[in-house]
């Protein structure tokens, strides 16, 4: 299947296959898939140059699945690890290049693309991997209201939605009409030798035009920050 970017905006989801090497922890399984798909980003120009720049990135992973009841993934095991983004030709070149592409951990060996296509209007956004909103002071709750916390995740969104359609969003706009956090304590997602301190949250999608456009496309894009390094990564439920 060919991913071609079009008018009409589309979610592309590669369910990428992953031999472990050796056995990984739960909680480092973050870096080494990050790093997987780095050193294919990095082999060319193109995306050597998107890979560091500091635009959006218009994708985000989540952790392989399934998940072990250990929290240990084990060696010679094959996970999944999906893959989702807004732009198809960046799938394309995903599904291309990480065939046979292996790290000291991880080898992918293949896996299959699809579009995800909700049949009806989106009702809940709920995230799979922790929510991150990065700052100088740690986690959110320590200098931010919720109003503030909330304010962020929606202008970061809607920024992010601009940039890539070039589509201009009202200020105004009504994502959702109530959020819950599921955790009681920061949950924790390694990031260059500190920890990342996030929450799993449930945004209950409003019933208007531009709710369900940015829903839908945070279903390619993830929310929050760090989508690229598996945070953010959410899925749906629909009416």
């Amino acid at each position: 299947m060919r991913c071609k970017k079009e008018k009409k905006m589309k979610v592309f989801e590669f369910q990428c296959k992953i031999k472990f090497l050796k056995d990984v922890e739960y909680q480092n399984v973050y870096e080494k898939t990050t790093y997987l798909l780095d050193s294919v980003l990095i082999k060319d120009e193109q995306y050597l140059k998107f890979h560091e720049s500091k635009d959006y990135k218009f994708y985000v992973t989540d952790a392989p699945w399934p998940v072990e009841a250990d929290g240990i993934y084990k060696k010679n095991h094959i996970y999944t690890l999906r893959i989702r983004s807004v732009d198809g030709n960046l799938i394309e070149f995903f599904i291309k290049h990480l065939y046979q592409h292996q790290t000291k951990e991880l080898l992918c060996i293949g896996g299959e693309v699809r579009m995800i296509n909700p049949k009806r209007m989106i009702s809940k956004l709920y995230s799979v991997t922790p929510v991150i909103l990065k700052n100088d002071f740690g986690y959110w709750k320590a200098e931010m209201s919720l109003p503030e916390y909330e304010e962020r995740l929606v202008v970061n969104l809607m920024k992010n939605y601009q940039s890539f359609t070039g589509e201009k969003i009202e200020d105004d706009v009504h994502l959702y009409d109530s959020i819950l956090f599921k955790n009681k304590m920061p949950v924790k997602i390694p990031y260059k030798n500190i920890h990342l301190l996030g929450d799993k949250i449930d945004l209950e999608i409003a019933n208007n035009e531009m709710a369900q456009k940015l829903a839908y496309f945070a279903l390619g894009v993830g929310l929050g920050e760090n989508n690229s390094r598996s945070c953010g990564f959410v899925n749906y439920k629909y009416l």
